[in-house]
């Protein structure tokens, strides 16, 4: 048998340190046993998924050093590598189970699955709605049919709790309650099939034999079981990784910590250092040391070495382990040509020169007015912001708001940025100018510079948005309590 591995990414978002470090264990794992790593786009959410997004993470994995025997820039046999070009065949699959009697088309509306869920938590039951609970009257069926409601299909789970066992490469048998499974989805309203129906089908057909995922996924596992015993297929073996962690043991998350993987790019991160920190996340070499190489990694893998105790992604050791490859590793020659590709190369230089040159009466002048387009964040502190007209609370609002605004934009540009920064201007009634000052501060360092809306476009999204954060958090930050409360009025806001 040939190993198959693969990563599975949606293409919605940033790419996320997450992606790359179960792609690594995938890469380790597949070339270990003299396998092969597949990647598969899974953009089966339609409105969210960008081809944008989808380079980002083909760009980010192959910074970090890592690349795949097949997918969908590269081909192979098991084609196509998107799921949206791979819809054609998820149909015949959802009429398999419903010829079988594994699936039924359900015609709920969203207020019937909401009461139906009220009354099931009413009765001291899990939530998760069953196909008894779902199912309407042959009659009403027909009549809903025949008007041309929407319906979705979703599997046949069992009604009755009990014991799954599910077998993992790391964790041995775990036993999840089949009360907590509910009816699935399996192809939406839209014809698009869910993750579920999708991840099954595709690796069945593109032969991967062991799936390496988040631990997030362990509750998926009934359903996908219960998928390939009606289908009669073969299970993968399962190996689900503990989740990336901030210091306080919560889940990574950008609000503690940058997980974009361009962020760290823009940082000037090696990708060797990235991606060996990654791979000491829950594991570690047999001789226990700290640094070294994809191959090293690969030629002493061990996947029972991978510890449970959920791995803590430490900002100061990742500074501490890039410092010592750019000690150890780049001599003075490596030194000028890493920095030179980094950002003193003429595409980047080129989008800051008509930014200041307008401004530079002679050439020292240059360091000062461009140095925010090639530092990290900006050395400030709450007294920066004493100049600007806005109460405390509605300083922090203002700059969360765009915060949120900025992260649902996935179209990068000048333009675009524009677009939310008006919709914001309006919302707190303020001019442009006023607006602005506390972005500049929070972008640039400073109350004056250049286009600060030039700048963002520049400096790019996850360096926009790193520095928006990182403002908020100089200002004293927002409590739970106080989030709750923004995240309301936000909602509010017109979209």
């Amino acid at each position: 048998m040939t190993v198959r591995t693969r990563i599975a990414p949606s293409p919605t978002g940033d790419p996320h340190v997450g992606t790359a470090y179960i792609a690594l264990f995938n890469y380790c794992f597949a070339r270990q046993h003299g396998g092969e790593f597949i990647l598969r786009i899974e953009d089966t959410d339609q409105v969210r998924s960008t081809a944008d997004s989808e380079q980002m993470i083909l760009d980010s994995l192959r910074w970090l050093g890592l690349e795949w025997s097949e997918g969908p820039d590269v081909g192979g046999p098991h084609g196509p590598y998107r799921q949206s070009e791979r819809q054609h065949l998820y149909g015949d699959y959802v009429q398999q189970l419903l010829d079988k009697g594994h699936a039924f088309k359900c015609y709920r509306t969203p207020a019937e699955l909401d009461e139906l869920r009220q009354a099931r938590q009413a009765a001291g039951q899990f939530t998760a709605l069953k196909p008894a609970d779902l199912k309407l009257p042959e009659d009403e069926i027909a009549r809903r049919e025949k008007e041309g409601m929407p319906y979705v299909v979703r599997m046949i789970v069992p009604d009755e709790a009990g014991a799954c066992e599910v077998d993992d490469m790391l964790r041995g048998k775990i036993e999840l309650d089949w009360g907590m499974v509910d009816a699935q989805i399996l192809l939406k309203s839209d014809g698009m099939p869910t993750y579920h129906l999708a991840n099954v089908v595709d690796d069945h057909l593109m032969g991967i034999t062991h799936v390496m995922r988040g631990e997030e996924w362990i509750n998926s596992a009934p359903k996908h079981k219960l998928l390939y015993e009606y289908f009669g297929w073969e299970m993968p073996q399962l190996c689900h990784m503990p989740l990336l962690r901030n210091a306080d043991k919560s889940k990574l998350s950008k609000r503690k910590n940058p997980t974009s993987i361009t962020f760290y790019k823009r940082m000037g991160y090696l990708p060797e250092a990235v991606l060996n920190y990654l791979g000491r996340m829950g594991w570690s070499m047999p001789d226990e040391r700290e640094k070294f190489s994809l191959d090293e990694m690969v030629a002493h893998f061990d996947i029972q070495r991978v510890s449970l105790g959920g791995p803590v992604f430490d900002l100061e050791k990742l500074n501490w382990l890039n410092g010592l490859y750019i000690r150890e590793d780049l001599d003075d020659e490596a030194f000028l040509k890493a920095l030179m590709e980094w950002a003193f190369n003429k595409d980047y230089v080129s989008r800051i020169l008509p930014q200041i040159r307008p401004r530079v009466e002679k050439f020292s002048d240059v360091a000062p007015m461009a140095s925010f387009f090639f530092s990290g964040m900006p050395n400030i502190t709450a007294d920066d912001f004493a100049e600007v007209k806005l109460e405390h609370d509605e300083l922090v609002r203002l700059l969360q708001f765009l915060l949120w605004r900025l992260e649902a934009l996935r179209d990068w540009r000048k333009e675009r940025i524009l677009e939310e920064v008006k919709t914001l201007a309006d919302v707190f009634e303020l001019k442009m100018k006023s607006f602005l000052q506390p972005v500049f501060i929070a972008i640039t360092g400073a109350s004056t510079s250049s286009s600060v809306l030039d700048s963002m476009d520049i400096i790019g999204a996850d360096m926009t948005r790193s520095r928006l954060r990182h403002a908020i958090e100089v200002l004293g930050g927002v409590s739970k309590k106080q989030m709750k409360k923004l995240e309301k009025a936000y909602q509010a806001l017109p979209q």
